[in-house]
């Protein structure tokens, strides 16, 4: 068995090679990585067991290099959660060692594996976080009766409003998603991520039939829209963004609803509804609503220069939130340009 460091972009055929090996994502392709390479500027180096020419286990792993907030390794940036895959427990320290041992040649600050609980059950976390999954096999019928009260009649009141869905791929849809985006992620006091980030998502993602856009419409304008990746089984809520114009409508219940049933015609078997910050109990809720399963998703970092887990340090959010609430979108657009290669 030999150990690679390798970067996916390059590799023939990575996603293909991904099949050995059970539990793998979307966030583990190759398509996932050269967006955020071409997107942010990031170098993968993903840690990798071979044997007798087949993907073995695989740590991924990308290098952050910033003036603002150092450098360091990320298991990936900007991903829900990006777990460590293993045939064989024992592969794990190996894979672990050999990034800590990169890492410090290149002076990380430390190594964050997002996910990967099973491999270090005694250490403390140093962030966590809600993630639900929700079984697609079951069909329709069987998801409605599973739905919390609440989220069923929302879906009951957009369908009588009139509301019209579209679920698409192109890019004149991905340009809705993200005006409905700039709107929400100024309510929400954060700037909206770097326009270029998208159009690498249209050109890497969702042109590839990797993933798609579900829109909710009224009168002829969209008020609600959310963004989701696939690949092999599983499809994954990844953003979403409306228009408080149209909220009390509960379009978004009904695009969730429809990218439910249309990730089962597609023959996906689960839908990840991503990560969810333990502050945002409405979040929370919102997706605990649809019956799916909710766990935990453990963050690790690994400090280099010490040689020990730590935690994560606490940002207080509000008051930040808050000054960019008040900002124009144009100036939050720019903001989120220069930025988001920072935060990784």
């Amino acid at each position: 068995m030999s150990l690679l460091i390798i970067n996916p972009i390059e590799f023939p055929r990575w996603n293909e090679s991904l099949r050995s090996l059970p539990g793998h994502s979307f966030f583990h392709t190759a398509s996932w990585a050269k967006t955020l390479q071409i997107s942010y500027g990031y170098q993968p180096y993903y840690f990798t067991l071979w044997e007798g020419g087949r993907l073995s286990a695989l740590l991924p792993c990308m290098g952050i290099v910033s003036r603002l907030t150092g450098k360091r390794g990320v298991c990936l940036p900007f991903t829900d959660y990006c777990e460590p895959i293993v045939s064989d427990a024992a592969q794990f320290p190996e894979m672990f060692a050999a990034a800590v041992d990169f890492g410090n040649k290149r002076k990380w600050k430390y190594l964050e594996i997002r996910g990967g609980e099973s491999f270090s059950p005694k250490e403390e976390p140093s962030e966590w976080h809600y993630g639900h999954t929700l079984d697609l096999t079951v069909g329709p019928q069987k998801i409605l009766s599973g739905l919390r009260d609440s989220t069923r009649r929302n879906i009951l009141k957009a369908e009588k409003a009139g509301i019209e869905i579209t679920v698409t791929a192109t890019p004149e849809a991905l340009k809705v998603f993200c005006r409905l985006n700039d709107l929400t992620r100024r309510d929400h006091g954060l700037p909206p991520q770097p326009s270029h980030f998208f159009r690498n998502v249209q050109d890497q993602i969702l042109s590839q039939e990797m993933g798609f856009v579900v829109l909710a419409s009224s009168g002829g304008t969209a008020i609600a829209a959310n963004i989701y990746f696939c690949h092999g089984d599983q499809l994954i809520y990844k953003y979403g963004a409306s228009d408080t114009v149209g909220r009390d409508l509960r379009a978004n219940n009904l695009v969730m609803w429809e990218a439910i049933k249309s990730g089962r015609e597609r023959g996906h078997s689960a839908l990840c509804f991503g990560r969810t910050e333990p502050q945002n109990e409405g979040l929370r809720q919102f997706k605990a609503g649809w019956g799916g399963r909710e766990r935990i998703i453990k963050y690790y970092r690994y400090g280099l220069p010490t040689g020990t887990f730590i935690k994560a340090p606490v940002i207080s959010k509000p008051v930040y939130q808050q000054i960019f609430s008040k900002l124009p979108t144009p100036v939050l657009k720019l903001l989120g340009s220069i930025l988001y290669r920072h935060m990784g």
